[in-house]
């Protein structure tokens, strides 16, 4: 018994005919009648009563048909759904935090102006977090602030970014033209929780100054780490994007540091793994956003 058997039957008990089916299905009639009795016996039952030249089916045909129709049914609409998949399937998108707060909403939106029908779930995180979604098949495709620590990650730079320090508005390095990280080591330091890549960063650029740094405040919150300076418990550096906002609004103050802090964010994703048309069109939509800003 196969899955054109059970098409034919489903055209026969439509039609009520063997000739109207053969012509539906585009086979000869004695295709059909002989898949109609492959069918009867298979299952050892008769599926349809043949009086002249007129059939009609019987209570064991009747139920079949109901098992028949909705299996021929999912198969159409599986065949239908996974040939047209890069426009009605899922796109899962991994980010971390900083591009999930303030990149990747717009980068959805265009993107599914383009695919309305095709849903996009996003997972914000670390970045560490996002490279394991990737290892383990949770996710298609990444957008991260570091370059992958793992050699099954393949990575390609999209955006350029910068780390800004701030202070609150009165604290004594606002005012200054350029500042060093030793001499803002110097001071209570409010930085991103181990793990984040913006500590990543800090905690290469201290090391390197061979300066042993024990933070005053840990948070995966950025707007916490911010709301701390702006109270004046501590400095930080952050990204600019999520300090934007408060230095326009004159929350914090710029500390202009003396050798900037620059970093480039990066389109992520497993090497084994295989691009749809539409993962490969999220990425360059990622590619024209980081050329645009």
């Amino acid at each position: 018994m196969t899955l054109r058997h059970l098409k034919i039957f489903v055209s026969v008990f439509q039609n009520r005919s063997v000739t109207k089916a053969s012509r539906e299905l585009h086979l000869a009639q004695p295709s059909v009648s002989l898949a109609i009795r492959e069918l009867e016996e298979y299952y050892g039952i008769c599926l349809f009563d043949r009086i002249g030249r007129t059939i009609a089916p019987t209570e064991g045909g009747k139920e079949f048909y109901g098992y028949a129709v909705h299996i021929v049914g999912l198969f159409d609409e599986m065949e239908k759904k996974i040939r047209n998949w890069d426009a009605i399937g899922i796109l899962r998108v991994g980010s971390s935090i900083t591009i999930g707060t303030h990149i990747l909403p717009a980068l959805v939106k265009r993107f599914q102006k383009q695919y309305p029908y095709l849903k996009v779930e996003a997972v914000v995180g670390s970045s560490a977090a996002v490279e394991e979604k990737l290892i383990h098949n949770e996710v298609d495709i990444g957008l991260v602030e570091n370059t992958p620590e793992q050699p099954d990650i393949l990575a390609e730079a999209f955006m350029d970014d910068s780390l800004c320090a701030i202070a609150a508005p009165d604290h004594p390095l606002a005012g200054r033209d350029q500042v060093s990280l030793t001499e803002l080591a110097g001071y209570p330091l409010l930085m991103r929780e181990k793990g984040s890549a913006v500590r990543e960063t800090m905690d290469a650029c201290f090391s390197i100054l061979q300066l042993q740094i024990r933070p005053a405040w840990e948070s995966a919150s950025s707007q916490a780490i911010v709301r701390g300076v702006a109270e004046g418990l501590g400095v930080s550096v952050l990204p600019f994007m999520m300090v934007e906002e408060a230095l326009e609004s004159g929350l914090v103050a710029r500390v202009p540091l003396e050798n900037p802090i620059r970093r480039r964010l990066n389109i992520v994703w497993h090497k084994s793994k295989y691009l749809t048309e539409n993962m490969k069109i999220f990425m360059e939509m990622a590619r024209e956003y980081g050329r645009e800003n």
